[in-house]
């Protein structure tokens, strides 16, 4: 289980999530993840990131089981923490970040791709928030980046998920691929990027992040403190005890 960062070619470096066997991260991985997205902005050597995943999904979102393995609310703390930290790594990155998201890309995986610059999807990629099924609140903010409003609604009070392909369709989604084209079709979006003048690309990423017109970071954060909320109340404990009883096991 890891996050590895290396040059992949020409300023083009990989960032890859590995948590078999859905890529629900624990703790722990989401402080990797915002460490290496630090790291990886912060060289100058960097001109552009692809964000990518080893095995079945993208990403499940947080480790629900190693929250309830932990007693109190230190789990819940690190975990929105950690959240936190990685969405802001992505979105605040000094360079472009391209997310390029397999199957499935549920949660905090929303969190990782909405805070992206550019995604690239697999045909049969599906992104969704079940947040509200497991006694929590967060990534609203970065759905409503990919979809329009009464749409997130929808979606978001439902658990519904949707469609790389109707993603596109939106203009959120920039490509959609088979499945063995994802690294491809990344890496030649990144390589596009990095032909220009890193001075430039950095400068335009500063630039449009602060004409976005919702503040990306502080939303997200808005949203937790109903997480801790719900916490609190205990609602969240039941609701995340029902989705381990009945949950698959790992071999599964």
């Amino acid at each position: 289980m890891s996050i590895t960062s290396k040059m992949h070619h020409d300023g083009v470096r990989a960032v890859t999530m590995s948590y078999p066997p859905v890529n629900a991260l624990p703790v722990a991985g989401w402080f990797a993840v915002a460490e290496a997205i630090q790291a990886a902005g912060e060289d100058p050597d960097t001109r552009v990131v692809v964000l990518r995943a080893e095995g079945r999904g993208f990403n499940a979102g947080v480790d629900i089981k190693e929250m309830q393995a932990t007693e109190g609310f230190d789990a819940i703390l690190a975990a929105n923490r950690g959240c936190y930290l990685a969405f802001k790594a992505i979105y605040e990155c000094p360079v472009p970040v391209i997310a390029a998201v397999n199957g499935f890309c549920l949660g905090g995986g929303v969190g990782l791709a909405g805070s992206a610059d550019v995604i690239v999807a697999t045909e049969d990629a599906y992104f969704g928030v079940p947040e509200v099924d497991r006694g929590a609140l967060g990534a609203a903010t970065h759905l409503s980046r990919l979809v329009p409003a009464h749409l997130l609604r929808t979606l978001y009070f439902t658990s519904r998920t949707i469609t790389a392909q109707r993603l596109a369709e939106f203009g959120s989604v920039a490509q959609v691929v088979p499945a063995d084209q994802l690294d491809e079709a990344a890496f030649a979006i990144a390589d596009e990027i990095a032909s220009k003048d890193t001075r430039v690309i950095r400068a335009a990423k500063e630039a449009l992040n602060g004409i976005d017109p919702v503040d990306v970071v502080k939303s997200y954060r808005w949203e937790q403190g109903f997480t801790f909320e719900l916490n609190l109340r205990g609602v969240a404990d039941e609701l995340r005890d029902d989705f381990v009883a009945t949950a698959p096991s790992s071999a599964e």
